[in-house]
Formats: structure tokens, C-alpha cells, sequence
């Protein structure tokens, strides 16, 4: 028996704080903690969809297609708000392949043929509902059959990038590139750069 299998969470009672872009919960929680006493504890949890993430590999070129956009997060935090990222969006009611699928071809305009589910991750496990849909894909020049850019009607304003990766891998360690999924997305192409070269 570990310590926690003790603990126990019942939630009292779910207030709806804000609801707009994304909804935010206040929750009280009786936490029964692994010592067998309670406490009264409150959380706040934005309720977010599920999303996906895809990285884009090119192995005759060892390069990734990344989309640079705005982030209003990094401005309040007074750094560049500009940012690189791998292609992402929000599941809208689709399963996780068909919406990365999408959202590749909305945001780069590269057609995704053969798609490898790599695993799923919380974004903010401590607040956040948000679980995020891992892809690779192999991808060349020929599979590019529009502009990209995102959609007008959502004013989406993308900037799609190409960069080797190893040069991607060393914008991780001088600070320029700051997604989390996009570098845990990074870090497993370096990992398994063989299987990605493999024709």
C-alpha cells in the first residue's frame, strides 16, 4: 500500500467564476490527506478543451516547420510576445488525428499524410484541465499545398518558419524558444532522429 491510497478528494461545491474565452472554476474540496485528516482546501481550475500538437520533420532537409504567433501571456511578463511553437490548436469536437490534421494544414498548409500518435501530457496538471494530444510526422517540400497562416475569420496571424533542428534544439537552451510542447516535441525528435531519417 502506498501513502497516498489513504487520501481522498470530495468536491463540496464547483462556482463558476468567469466564463469567456475559457472558464474558470473556483472548487471546494474536502481533502482527506494520507495522515487520515481532512481539510477544507480551494482550488481554481480553468476548464480547458483537449488539444493536439504535431511536430513536422523533414528528413531530407533536418529541418522542423514552426509557426511563430502573438501570446499575450509573454508580453504581461515583459518578454517578446512573438513566439515560436510546434503547429497546435484545440480539438473542437474532433477526435485528436483528424483535428491535428487540420490544424497542420490551417497553420502551415503542409497536407500531414502518415501521422504517429507519440502520447498524451497535462499542460498545467496544478490548474488547468487543458490535455494535450502528442504527433510526429515526416513531412517534404511537395507535401506544402498552401500559404498556411491560420484562419482569417479566427484572426489567426501565423508566420510559418522552417529551421534545422539542431539549430531549433540550440533556441531551446538560448531562451528563444519558451513552449513547453514544442520543446518536449524537440526534444523527442533528437531522440529519435534514426527513426525519423529512416526512408
Amino acid at each position: 500500500m502506498t501513502k497516498f491510497e489513504k487520501a481522498r478528494a470530495e468536491i463540496v461545491r464547483n462556482q463558476t467564476l468567469s466564463e469567456g474565452w475559457t472558464r474558470l472554476s473556483n472548487y471546494t474540496v474536502d481533502y482527506t490527506d494520507s495522515e487520515g485528516e481532512t481539510h477544507r482546501v480551494y482550488r481554481e481550475v480553468y476548464q480547458r478543451t483537449p488539444a493536439a500538437t504535431i511536430l513536422l520533420y523533414d528528413p531530407k532537409r533536418g529541418t522542423v516547420v514552426l509557426v511563430r504567433q502573438f501570446r499575450l501571456p509573454l508580453q504581461l511578463h515583459g518578454e517578446p510576445a512573438w513566439i515560436l511553437e510546434a503547429p497546435a490548436g484545440l480539438l473542437d469536437g474532433d477526435d485528436p488525428e483528424p483535428a491535428i490534421r487540420r490544424e497542420a494544414m490551417e497553420e502551415t498548409g503542409f497536407r500531414v499524410r502518415d501521422v504517429r500518435f507519440l502520447f498524451n501530457g497535462y499542460s498545467s496538471p496544478g490548474s488547468s484541465t487543458e490535455v494535450v494530444h502528442f504527433f510526429a510526422t515526416t513531412i517534404d517540400t511537395n507535401d506544402r499545398i498552401s500559404e498556411g497562416g491560420g484562419l482569417a475569420d479566427e484572426h489567426e496571424d501565423i508566420e510559418v518558419v522552417e529551421i534545422l533542428l539542431d539549430e531549433a534544439m540550440a533556441m531551446i537552451e538560448g531562451g528563444e524558444i519558451v513552449d513547453f510542447k514544442t520543446i518536449i516535441l524537440l526534444q523527442w525528435a533528437i531522440l529519435n532522429r534514426a527513426i525519423l531519417d529512416k526512408p
